[in-house]
């Protein structure tokens, strides 16, 4: 008989507070190992707070009855941890040194830094996956192309590159659109597309309805540190839905499986 995978994310009655202003309250939340999920909601509803709690920047309060996890395990090395996440995330990005190449930023991963450093010797191994991921997502050409010489959207997919090499079970996007030009938003939704076939978990947190990608089944709405909605996509994103979680009247049109809003 096969056990039961644990899940990617348990949280139970988790409460966080950033200085005196409680950011998160008592939420409840469970993500399958490989499944996609969407956390909508507008700045400063908790999106980023939910993410530092995941990745063990913000710790909730300790109260009876509340818990963390994820896969299964309460304690982390935070390093092991976010080898296993793969962030992609525009405070990440703005983090890399902009004289570091493209094959530094995704050899960083392996150090966890965002640019190599002359301690850092990675070996033929790794200089082989940094190079086969770079091929994977098309940009090999920017292996040696520092990343102030890069548009927005190569700087994003190099930050992919470099959260693949540790083959996550789990991509974390956040924000991924921001600061893109309609082209490289485009691009950026053909992987996280890609991505999500090839069996990757895609967890994707955003206040844009239209970087849902079909993929992306469950979403979850969060407004003001509390959790609104939680269900299928179908379900959720509707007119009265959206209008509640935004606080403004809107019309919702979808094609070819996107959202869009007006």
């Amino acid at each position: 008989m096969k056990s039961i995978p644990a899940p990617l994310l348990f949280l139970a009655h988790v409460t966080v507070m950033r200085g005196d202003r409680v950011a998160l309250h008592d939420i409840n939340l469970e993500i399958a190992c490989g499944e996609h999920v969407c956390i909508l909601g507008p700045n400063g509803c908790g999106k980023s707070t939910l993410i530092k709690t995941i990745t063990r920047e913000c710790y909730p309060l300790a109260r009876e009855g509340s818990h963390i996890s994820i896969l299964g395990r309460e304690r982390w090395d935070i390093f092991e941890l976010r080898s296993l996440l793969g962030i992609v995330s525009p405070d990440l990005l703005a983090s890399c040194t902009t004289e570091a190449t493209g094959r530094d930023v995704v050899l960083s991963g392996f150090f966890s830094s965002t640019r190599i450093f002359p301690h850092h010797h990675p070996d033929p191994k790794r200089l082989l996956l940094a190079e086969e991921t770079l091929a994977r997502l098309g940009i090999a050409h920017l292996a040696h192309r520092a990343v102030a010489e890069m548009s927005s959207g190569e700087a994003k997919r190099t930050l992919i590159a470099r959260a693949l090499v540790h083959k996550p079970q789990t991509l974390l996007f956040d924000e991924p659109s921001n600061a893109l030009d309609i082209g490289a938003q485009l691009q950026l939704r053909k992987t996280m597309r890609e991505l999500a076939k090839s069996g990757l978990g895609i967890l994707l947190v955003t206040h844009h309805v239209s970087e849902i990608i079909p993929e992306i089944e469950r979403v979850i709405l969060l407004r003001e540190g509390r959790i609104l909605a939680d269900g299928p996509k179908s379900s959720v994103i509707t007119e009265e839905q959206l209008s509640n979680l935004f606080g403004v009247a809107v019309r919702l049109g979808r094609r070819d499986g996107y959202f869009h809003l007006y």
